[in-house]
């Protein structure tokens, strides 16, 4: 018989997560009682942005889960050391690791600031590889142990690899961090795999970055990638690890064909909605 709720009583630990796709992922583990540790640097409200690590902790409570908000930057090896010490120590293990924290700059080359530039590595590419690394040890004695990246398909079209160069690092950079430790660790179990959504989803950094309200109404909401999300990471480990993967296609494997309930402005139809960067 198939367990309703796969994930409750496992324990998640995510970077980033105050709001948007983070937070997504984190209230569906919630609805079947997870436990979910967030390490994340907003503390106090921002000014253009809402939501904070403890008014996304209510959220997960209210949910059904235990949450445990931890304030910190993933860009700081001490603040992921600590992160996971208190993973364990508040919830005994960790079963999953999201790599979710992201930053974003789509300037050219020749425009992009070096400190934007050291900012996507440092989030991106550093953190996704220090948090996973630390995290490991523990990840060996889980029973379902999952890494999920959230990162795009490794594609060397010039159309990608020239569209924002600097990005585009940080993004592979995301996977390439992610394929690796799936091979290395593969023969202990341990799942490491990226998801990516085929639209672009609506939050703020596709309001900030990529094109306003406008783009907002031809994306998809959160959710999406949430339910996709969920599929992988009550999949068995062992089996189903160092992948590339589209949100979409995770549905659909598993039984989901209408993805009209996604839409961020209700009956738009799926050939209006913004194709996601990196997809051909």
């Amino acid at each position: 018989m198939t367990d309703p709720q796969p994930l409750a009583g496992k324990t998640l630990l995510m970077s980033g997560g105050s709001r948007g796709i983070g937070l997504a992922i984190a209230l569906r583990a919630a609805r079947d009682g997870a436990n979910i540790a967030l390490l994340a640097k907003t503390d106090q409200p921002h000014p253009k942005l809402e939501g904070t690590v403890h008014t996304a902790a209510a959220a997960i409570e209210e949910a059904g889960g235990r949450a445990l908000p931890i304030v910190g930057d993933v860009r700081d090896e001490d603040s992921i050391t600590e992160a996971v010490l208190k993973t364990q120590g508040e919830f005994g293990g960790i079963d999953i690791v999201v790599n979710n924290a992201s930053a974003i700059d789509l300037s050219g080359t020749l425009e992009l600031a070096t400190k934007r530039f050291d900012l996507m590595q440092a989030v991106n590419v550093r953190g996704t590889f220090l948090l996973s690394r630390a995290a490991l040890p523990i990840l060996r004695e889980a029973a379902n142990p999952h890494i999920l990246s959230l990162s795009p398909p490794l594609n060397l079209s010039p159309r990608w690899l020239g569209a924002h160069t600097g990005y585009t690092l940080a993004k592979y950079g995301m996977t390439m961090a992610t394929l690796g430790i799936a091979a290395e660790f593969a023969a202990e179990g341990i799942a490491a795999n990226t998801l990516w959504p085929r639209t672009t989803i609506a939050t703020a950094a596709v309001q900030y970055s990529l094109g306003g309200e406008r783009m907002m109404a031809v994306s998809r909401t959160p959710e999406i990638y949430a339910d996709g999300a969920y599929a992988v990471l009550t999949q068995p480990a062992q089996t189903h690890t160092g992948q590339t993967l589209i949100v979409e296609d995770v549905l659909e494997a598993a039984g989901v064909t209408d993805f009209s309930g996604y839409a961020a402005v209700p009956g738009t139809p799926d050939d209006a909605l913004y194709p996601d960067v990196f997809l051909d």
